[in-house]
C-alpha cells in the first residue's frame, strides 16, 4: 500500500498533531506524517514531532513582507519534501485562497464546533451562551471561505447543566484526537469524495457516531 506523503500545519503545543502521528505509526494506515512546518518558532508541536522522528520546519511568517511571500516559502518547503496531504492542527494564520487553490480537496482542518455552528474563535462559549445539548468537533475540507468546506467527520459531546468553556473544550478535544485520525484516513484512502458541498464516502464502511460519554 502506498502511504500519502502528509504534513501537518501547526502554530501551538500540537496536541492534534500528537494524535495523527500516533495513527500513523500504524502501517497498515494510509497516510506518513512526512513533516511537521510551524509559522512560529517557539512552537513546542516542533519539540514532541522531532522527539516522534517527525521532520519538522520553521516557516517564519514574521520573516516575510506579506501573506503570499509566506505562503510561498511554504509551498517550496512542501514541495522539496514531496507532499501530498495538508492538515492543519491549530494553525493560527488564514490562507490565502490562492494557497487554497493549489491544494484543493488536499488541506483539511479540525474545526471545534459542529459546523455549520459556530464557525470562527470561541466557539466553547458560544454552544454554552446557545444552550446547545450537542457540541462536538468536524474535520472538513478547506476553501477561501472560514469553516465552510464541505464535511467529511464529526463528533459530538453532550453538554452538561454544569459545563464551563474549559470543561466542554476538553470533552471535545477528546473527541478531536479520535476524529481527526479518522478524517485523514478517509482522505488518504481516496474514500471522502468531495461532490459540490457534500462529502460522499466510496468504498468505506459507515463510521459510528463519535458521542463521549456523560461526565460529571
Amino acid at each position: 500500500m502506498s502511504r500519502r506523503r502528509t504534513a501537518v500545519l501547526v502554530s501551538g503545543r500540537g496536541s492534534n498533531m500528537v494524535a495523527l502521528i500516533e495513527a500513523a505509526k500504524d502501517p497498515s494506515y494510509p497516510a506518513e506524517i512526512a513533516l511537521v512546518l510551524s509559522n512560529r518558532p517557539g512552537a513546542g508541536a516542533l519539540d514532541r514531532a522531532a522527539a516522534a522522528g517527525i521532520p519538522t520546519c520553521v516557516v517564519d511568517h514574521k520573516a516575510h513582507p506579506g501573506r503570499e511571500a509566506f505562503e510561498d516559502a511554504m509551498q517550496a518547503e512542501l514541495e522539496a519534501r514531496g507532499i501530498e496531504l495538508v492538515c492543519l492542527a491549530g494553525f493560527m494564520r488564514i490562507l490565502t485562497p490562492g494557497f487554497i487553490a493549489r491544494w484543493e480537496d488536499r488541506l483539511i482542518n479540525i474545526h471545534p464546533s459542529l459546523l455549520p455552528s459556530f464557525r470562527g474563535l470561541h466557539t466553547h462559549e458560544r454552544a454554552l451562551q446557545e444552550g446547545v445539548r450537542l457540541h462536538g468537533c468536524t474535520v472538513h475540507y478547506v476553501v477561501p471561505e472560514l469553516d465552510a468546506g464541505p464535511i467529511i467527520a464529526q463528533g459530538a459531546v453532550p453538554v452538561l447543566d454544569d459545563d464551563t468553556p474549559d470543561s466542554l473544550g476538553a470533552r471535545v478535544l477528546g473527541v478531536e484526537h479520535r476524529l481527526y485520525p479518522l478524517g485523514l484516513a478517509l482522505v488518504a484512502a481516496g474514500h471522502a469524495k468531495r461532490v459540490g458541498n457534500r462529502v460522499h464516502l466510496e468504498g468505506a464502511r459507515p463510521q459510528p457516531a463519535l458521542i463521549s460519554p456523560f461526565l460529571g
